[in-house]
Parts: C-alpha cells; sequence; structure tokens
C-alpha cells in the first residue's frame, strides 16, 4: 500500500511539473514570437555602428544584422521599432516589443529591471577632445578639472562615467550623441565622452576637427535586454549567440561594420 501511495504521488508531482512546464512555455517571449510569427525588437536609431539610418530611410547596422540573422534562424519576419533611449526599457517592459538590442550596456542598475544575455560585444567609454587640447589632454584624468566643458549624452553609461570619473569639469548633457559631439566642433565643449566604436568613426567623418583619445577607460559589456521570468526565451538567446559566434556568422557582421567603413556612404 506504502509503494503504492509513493508512486501515485510521484506521478501526480511529474504530473504538475509537466503542467507548470507547459505553462511557463505557453507564457514565454518565444512561444509568443513563434505564434505571431514576427520579432518585434526596440532600438534606438542614432548609435553608428549599431543602429542607424541609412539615406532610404531603412535602419540598419550591427545590432540590426544580428536581429535579423536571429530572426532568420527562428522562421519568422522582423519588426525594427526605433525608440527614444529614455523609453526604450519601460516599452519593453510593457511588451511594445520583445527585446531590446540597441548597444546597451549591462549594468546593476538596468538588471535589476531586466535580465541580460551573456555580452555580444565589449566596449568601452573614449574621447572626443577639441583639436585646440592636443598634446595638452592626454587622457580623461586630465579633464577631470572645472575649466573643462565636457559633452556627452543623458542617461547613458557614458553620461555616469563621465559625472564619476571627471565630476570637477562643467558637464552638458544632451539627448542624442550628434548633439554631444557637434558641440566640440563647434567649439562649445572641450570635449565628448562616448562608446569608442562611435566616437572612431566619428573622428573618421571629421578629421582634423577632432582628436580622438581612443584607449577605452572603462570596460562596457552589451547585452541583449528582455523582461525577467522568461528562461526559455533567455536560453534561447544565449545559445542562439554562442551559435554564431561558433559558425562564423557573427565574425561576418562584425567585419561588415567594424572592420571596414564602406557602409558610411550610404547612411545619413
Amino acid at each position: 500500500m506504502k509503494k503504492i501511495l509513493i508512486a501515485a504521488m510521484a506521478l501526480f508531482s511529474a504530473t504538475i511539473a509537466s503542467a507548470s512546464d507547459n505553462s511557463l512555455w505557453e507564457k514565454s517571449t518565444l512561444n509568443e514570437i513563434i505564434t505571431r510569427g514576427e520579432l518585434q525588437v526596440c532600438l534606438e536609431a542614432g548609435y553608428m555602428p549599431f543602429d542607424m539610418r541609412d539615406k532610404k530611410g531603412n535602419i540598419v547596422g550591427f545590432d540590426v544584422d544580428i536581429a535579423k540573422s536571429m530572426a532568420k534562424a527562428m522562421g519568422v519576419k522582423i519588426d525594427l521599432r526605433n525608440t527614444a533611449w529614455d523609453g526604450i526599457i519601460p516599452a519593453l517592459l510593457t511588451s511594445k516589443c520583445d527585446l531590446i538590442i540597441s548597444g546597451m550596456t549591462i549594468t546593476a542598475e538596468r538588471n535589476l529591471k531586466v535580465n541580460f544575455t551573456d555580452p555580444y560585444i565589449v566596449v568601452g567609454q573614449s574621447i572626443l577632445l577639441s583639436s585646440k587640447l592636443k598634446g595638452e589632454v592626454t587622457s580623461y584624468r586630465d579633464l577631470n578639472n572645472a575649466k573643462y566643458k565636457i559633452a556627452t549624452k543623458l542617461g547613458t553609461t557614458a553620461d555616469y562615467a563621465t559625472k564619476r570619473y571627471m565630476s570637477k569639469a562643467k558637464i552638458n548633457l544632451f539627448e542624442t550623441e550628434s548633439e554631444g559631439a557637434l558641440e566640440v566642433i563647434n567649439g562649445n565643449a572641450d570635449a565628448f565622452v562616448y562608446d569608442l566604436p562611435y566616437n572612431a568613426i566619428y573622428s573618421a567623418q571629421n578629421e582634423g576637427k577632432v582628436v580622438h583619445l581612443d584607449t577605452p577607460f572603462t570596460y562596457e559589456p552589451l547585452g541583449i535586454a528582455v523582461r525577467k521570468g522568461d528562461p526559455d526565451f533567455l536560453n534561447f538567446l544565449n545559445n542562439y549567440l554562442a551559435q554564431i559566434k561558433g559558425d562564423g556568422t557573427y565574425d561576418k557582421i562584425y567585419q561588415k561594420w567594424f572592420a571596414s567603413n564602406s557602409w558610411l556612404k550610404n547612411v545619413q
């Protein structure tokens, strides 16, 4: 009798666990994407070479190609949803998209609100410097002085890094990267602090107008953000990133956007 009872309890527990697993899968974003037939991606077009618009108005870039490759692997269409940076996490949390892939640095503060995949690329902060200060300023430490004006983008890790490492300087915050960088060229700021990839491209476009101090002074892993409580989706994304890094797909995309600047002529 005891053995029968134990067997019955085990069967009952297995049934409950199976029902629970099915319930989790039905609620998974991954299941919703497959059922819908479309991957909805939040990003902010304006961060070269990750997310930007070409001359035809299409959103293109490193992140975009990874997202398109992912949608193809899922067998679904893709919907790129351009979203202002200050509202991009709220958009994800209110299910206006399935994930965020937009050059987003993994931070503890953000991780309290969303879950992140393993890093798909690592970048850091660098400095675009006024050509007038060439030789006078050689690192971020030199800019930690009240006589300097520094521009950066509001609400980004560049914003936090500038306030942390250059707190003595006058810091001006802007809504977009291009606005902040332009302040240096126009003589309204001594330096612009932002992610290395963007600064490298911007300095190449404005050779002679700015000096790029291209040694990163922070370590910043970028990840894909998803809503919490969805292990199936997070598992898929991490495995997918590992797969494309192993089969050459990632390297092909990386070389396109970071090892060449031929795409510059096609962007706005």
